[in-house]
């Protein structure tokens, strides 16, 4: 074979090769914990009131998290759960992605781990049971909305005013930053396939929050 054509293959083969790798990893970050609708039917926040700006943001982050018909009683892998007296912490294995063997406490609108809701609802929620460290908190779709839009007004939880960001136009700025905390807005590990779209997502659902 000449020398021309063993290299004309070669760069065929190679090109080949690096076309199927970028199919696979665009498949890897499109997958979710959860089959997820292939477009976003925007469930209404259950807490009445507050920032309009903040809610639309809550909305958007339901669409690449808990993209299902009822987000509040959802858990990871999209089995669902009717007793929300508290976090269900029920941990289920992760069939994909790096932390794939694993399991995970995923719950809700929000789908918050148990420690990290036992966390922030003792900073955040509006209303405890129990006595001293006995106390537990409803994980109703209320006081997960309550919860998660008083930790996302808190600045000094992010070092940033979030409501001042998202008035001032920079939802993508905002999505940077919550995506180490919901790793699938867009910058995370586990981007999916609605992960594009949630800037116009928000705006969409910031005109119905202003209207």
């Amino acid at each position: 074979m000449r020398p021309i054509y063993k290299t004309f293959l070669m760069v065929t083969v190679l090109s080949i090769g690096l076309r199927l790798f970028s199919i696979s990893i665009n498949n890897y970050h499109k997958r979710s914990p959860f089959p997820l609708s292939s477009s976003y039917e925007s469930q209404p926040l259950v807490m009445q009131g507050g920032d309009p700006y903040i809610r639309a943001l809550m909305r958007t982050i339901t669409a690449s998290e808990a993209n299902v018909s009822q987000p509040y009683h959802v858990l990871y892998g999209g089995q669902s759960v009717s007793d929300l007296k508290q976090h269900p912490n029920r941990c289920i294995t992760i069939v994909t992605g790096p932390n794939e063997g694993n399991c995970t406490t995923a719950a809700g609108r929000y789908q918050f781990l148990n420690i990290t809701w036992a966390e922030k609802a003792k900073q955040y929620h509006p209303k405890s049971s129990g006595l001293l460290w006995w106390k537990s908190y409803s994980f109703e779709p209320e006081y997960q909305d309550k919860v998660v839009y008083r930790w996302l007004k808190d600045p000094q939880a992010w070092g940033v005013n979030i409501p001042q960001l998202l008035r001032e136009g920079n939802i993508d700025q905002v999505l940077r930053l919550l995506s180490g905390t919901w790793t699938s807005l867009g910058y995370g590990i586990e981007t999916n396939s609605m992960s594009p779209h949630l800037p116009k997502i928000y705006h969409q659902v910031l005109q119905e929050e202003l209207g």
